[in-house]
């Protein structure tokens, strides 16, 4: 039962950027978003995959504490980077530990999920036809963890938070309804 369920929530991730949409679409449907954050299967595919509960060394947290005033003068290009720093070296951690270990089906195959699904939001930040990318230092001082709960819940944290509030700021560059 929970092998087929990490089965299809796998196929399912892998299918969730279709090959048509574009960067922009992303941004300006909102349901697009909440449909590619499969943080929520991939945290019910772990409370089955106990080998995954600890990993076998820290892996770096993306950088989730905002200063609103701050983040408000940030440029769009600040916001992208800085979202993308953390991502990648999110990304990095996760493609360590899924590569250094040999670890268990579940493990592999939620780690192998979890560093697709950090991509298809590298994909789409990379692609932004609007933002030019500028490269900053991280926002914080990298946190770590050796707890995939956490990993997940942090992930899910920037997704929700600091990237969401990204594509409210470029909202204005979507097409009027009915345009595309």
């Amino acid at each position: 039962m929970a092998l087929t369920r990490l089965l299809l929530l796998y196929v399912f991730a892998t299918e969730v950027l279709d090959a048509e949409t574009r960067p922009i679409d992303f941004v300006c449907d909102r349901e697009s978003r909440r449909g590619i954050n499969t943080v929520v299967a991939m945290e019910a595919a772990l409370a089955d995959c106990y080998a995954l509960s600890t990993l076998p060394f820290p892996v770096q947290l993306p950088c989730i504490k905002v200063h609103k005033a701050s983040w408000d003068n940030k440029s769009h290009q600040e916001k992208q980077g800085d979202i993308m720093v953390s991502l990648e070296a999110l990304a990095e951690g996760v493609r360590s530990v899924r590569l250094v270990r040999i670890l268990p089906g579940c493990a592999s195959s939620l780690l192998e999920r979890l560093e697709h699904s950090i991509n298809n939001y590298l994909h789409i930040l990379t692609h932004l036809e609007q933002v030019s990318m500028v490269s900053p230092g991280l926002s914080c001082v990298p946190q770590r963890s050796q707890s995939m709960k956490t990993v997940l819940w942090t992930y899910n944290r920037l997704i929700t938070g600091k990237l969401e509030w990204l594509m409210s700021d470029l909202i204005d560059s979507c097409p009027p309804l009915g345009q595309k």
